[in-house]
């Protein structure tokens, strides 16, 4: 059973499309909740954070500002460029193949990206790069799309970009996320029971905006003209029969385990 799951971490071309215009996906994909990042520093004994697929900086921004200090590990160099522009320190590499050097960290974080490691390798790196009592945080925005919007969004994606993940929507494809690191920690054989909360919050979206954020999604710069087009039209259409702007729920997932 557990060889038919997709593995998102397989699909290399679509984990690696996000830099094709990083400052539009810095300045449109939403971030994450000050309470989680709160909860993540209550359970850090130090300050050196390494952020796993740190893209251009969303989140690690937000552990800078906390006064810690970060170091960033990215296999895009496009957006490991952006990063670096707005003050990260970011080394280019996938996780997996990544050179740590002997260096240790207090805490492991990755933010919407985890899903792209490969789960067992991933939790043995991230174990062999932290301090004892080291904490592991993986955390994911979740979509929750109004009602209304749903089946038009999913039929628009459908038709273009069936691996897209708003093609089918719902907390499935997280929790499967969500089990699949839990289990590469537990091979590991490193890390405590792994603990995970969540952060409901909102955020509204006129037309304009939303078709603005879509490129941002992986896999988009991987299509054609015609079917951008198609997407958007699909998605505009919906979203103007609904009243053209919508509030789209989301819900941040944490999932932290302390290295043993």
């Amino acid at each position: 059973m557990r060889g038919q799951e997709r593995k998102p971490h397989d699909a290399r071309t679509m984990a690696e499309s996000f830099g094709a215009d990083p400052e539009r996906y810095d300045r449109l994909r939403p971030s994450y909740p000050a309470p989680m990042v709160d909860a993540i520093l209550a359970d850090t004994l130090g300050p050196d954070l390494l952020d796993v697929g740190c893209g251009t900086g969303i989140a690690a921004r937000l552990f800078q500002q906390a006064q810690c200090n970060v170091l960033g590990v990215e296999p895009d160099p496009r957006m490991a460029d952006f990063a670096r522009r707005r003050g990260l320190a970011v080394e280019v590499a996938r996780f997996e193949e990544w050179g740590r050097a002997g260096r240790t960290f207090d805490a492991v974080v990755s933010g919407t990206t985890w899903h792209w490691i490969d789960p067992p390798v991933g939790a043995i790196r991230a174990a062999a790069a932290l301090r004892p009592g080291g904490v592991f945080a993986a955390f994911w925005n979740v979509h929750h799309l109004p009602q209304q919007l749903v089946e038009a969004f999913s039929a628009a994606y459908r038709r273009v970009a069936q691996g897209s993940p708003f093609a089918k929507h719902g907390k499935d494809s997280h929790m499967r996320i969500l089990n699949r690191t839990a289990r590469g920690l537990a091979d590991a054989g490193a890390f405590d029971t792994p603990r995970v909360r969540r952060y409901p919050w909102e955020q509204e979206y006129t037309r304009e905006q939303w078709l603005e954020v879509v490129p941002t999604f992986g896999g988009y710069d991987l299509l054609g003209a015609r079917q951008v087009d198609e997407l958007r039209d699909g998605l505009g259409a919906a979203i103007d029969a609904a009243g053209g702007m919508f509030t789209m729920g989301y819900e941040t997932l944490l999932l932290t385990a302390t290295r043993a």
